[in-house]
């Protein structure tokens, strides 16, 4: 299967950009940056546009879903819009009875833990996402050579939501299935594979240059449980993505013990959050790995000059891989102030790419 001529991949309108070249070992033309999270409760202009509106109906909304995409690209001038969504928004299409409470998150009717339910689970029909589609025709048209990453949230996630029906510290629900009912997890897990995959799929089959499968609750586990009851439904979540031929990144929270597993699902780059240095994390994947990440979140409201030395370390770790998109190593807190992520963009594109940051003359007058 292949994308349309008119996908921006496709016709050239992002295949040479700074975000796309990293991510495929190329020398970008700056150095790619894009913030998880970026779009949302950071910003006032977010949070006037979505007053009123539940966060599904607003995932729900194109033109919202889209305007929301777009925010951040225009304030902060960072190399991808990230599309808004909800890792919970496929299931719902699907038919599953779930909310999102503010505060708490992600809530469901009842759990989904026995056999009989996911037997009973419901098929996702296609159409139920043509307003997945839509906002990202619309948001594709408007970011023209800046590329869109879709998005959607790993199996093991969305299942950890489904088994507790509601968020939870230690997910010891859904790790006492694997081990209690195998069968029942797998069933399980592929269905939510399932549903992730078609949902990451509509994006990039609308516009979207680039994939990510995100992976909330993937530090819970332990290696060998990764491997077993993990990979395979990563793996199949990334399957019907990967043969579209688009850079697709794996990050996953606290998940520094699993790099190498989760790098063998299909991905093309690795996402690595703050707690492992971005050159240790390239020797445990084996050398040759595109990284994102990973500047510590919490680093954003320590003062400029911590967050500067910050990232003049995680520029210079980034260059031990073949290609490295400066992220943040979770997502933007709601708290952050957005004059400080604009700064931080600006700064990171005035280090010339190839410069070692660590010597730049500019960076001590930043």
């Amino acid at each position: 299967m292949t994308l349309r001529g008119s996908h921006p991949l496709v016709s050239g309108t992002t295949a040479n950009a700074p975000l796309i070249a990293a991510m495929t070992g190329r020398t970008p033309s700056r150095r790619p940056v894009w913030f998880m999270r970026q779009a949302g409760r950071s910003l006032p202009e977010y949070r006037e546009l979505r007053a009123g509106t539940d966060m599904i109906a607003s995932c729900l909304d194109p033109a919202m879903a889209s305007e929301i995409t777009l925010q951040p690209v225009r304030r902060h001038d960072v190399d991808a819009g990230i599309f808004f969504s909800d890792i919970v928004v496929p299931l719902q299409l699907a038919g599953l009875d779930v909310t999102i409470k503010p505060g708490v998150g992600p809530v469901f009717g009842e759990p989904i833990n026995t056999p009989e339910q996911v037997a009973a689970l419901p098929r996702l029909d296609a159409a139920a996402l043509n307003p997945i589609r839509e906002a990202v025709r619309l948001t594709v048209a408007e970011l023209g050579s800046t590329p869109l990453i879709g998005f959607a949230g790993a199996p093991f996630t969305l299942a950890a939501y489904m088994v507790e029906g509601k968020p939870s510290r230690d997910h010891l629900g859904p790790r006492r299935l694997m081990h209690a009912d195998p069968e029942t997890w797998a069933g399980l897990a592929d269905w939510a594979a399932d549903i992730s995959g078609a949902f990451l799929k509509a994006q990039i089959e609308a516009g979207a240059s680039a994939g990510q499968l995100f992976d909330s609750w993937g530090g819970s586990l332990s290696p060998a449980d990764y491997r077993r009851y993990v990979l395979p439904s990563s793996t199949r979540a990334l399957a019907p993505v990967k043969e579209l031929g688009v850079p697709l990144v794996h990050f996953g929270v606290g998940t520094g013990e699993l790099l190498a597993d989760m790098n063998r699902a299909g991905n093309t780059v690795m996402g690595v959050d703050y707690r492992v240095p971005l050159d240790e994390a390239e020797a445990r994947l084996g050398g040759g790995v595109p990284l994102q990440g990973n500047i510590d979140p919490a680093l954003l409201g320590a003062g400029w000059d911590a967050l500067r030395e910050h990232t003049i370390d995680v520029l210079a770790r980034g260059a031990a891989a073949p290609g490295h998109v400066v992220n943040l190593g979770h997502g933007v807190p709601p708290d952050a102030d957005p004059e400080v992520l604009t700064r931080l963009v600006e700064f990171i594109h005035s280090v010339p790419v190839g410069a070692d940051p660590r010597s730049f003359s500019a960076l001590k007058e930043a």
